[in-house]
């Protein structure tokens, strides 16, 4: 008996590794918009329906700060990467 899904050869391999990457790249900056927009007060936004008054980094938008946190290191290991192309041999 085998588990799991069946092997990725050929271009969907190639392809993979560089979606994946992309998609570690769009969690950080998209869970930041969503604790920006959550903490807008509810009477210049009404579209973000927030239950009751809410202070910026409360409850969801707290929730959406750390997760952009928590996706940070793609975006750190690229600039890491960079800052050491730039400097001098």
């Amino acid at each position: 008996m085998t588990t799991g899904a069946p092997p990725i050869h050929g271009r969907q391999a190639a392809t993979l590794p560089a979606a994946a990457r992309g998609l570690s790249y769009a969690a950080a900056p998209a869970f930041a918009v969503m604790a920006v927009v959550t903490g807008i007060p509810a009477g210049a936004m009404p579209v973000t329906c927030l239950g009751g008054p809410e202070t910026f980094l409360g409850g969801m938008a707290w929730m959406y700060v750390m997760m952009s946190v928590v996706h940070l290191p793609p975006w750190l290991r690229l600039l890491s990467r960079r800052d050491a192309a730039d400097r001098p041999a």
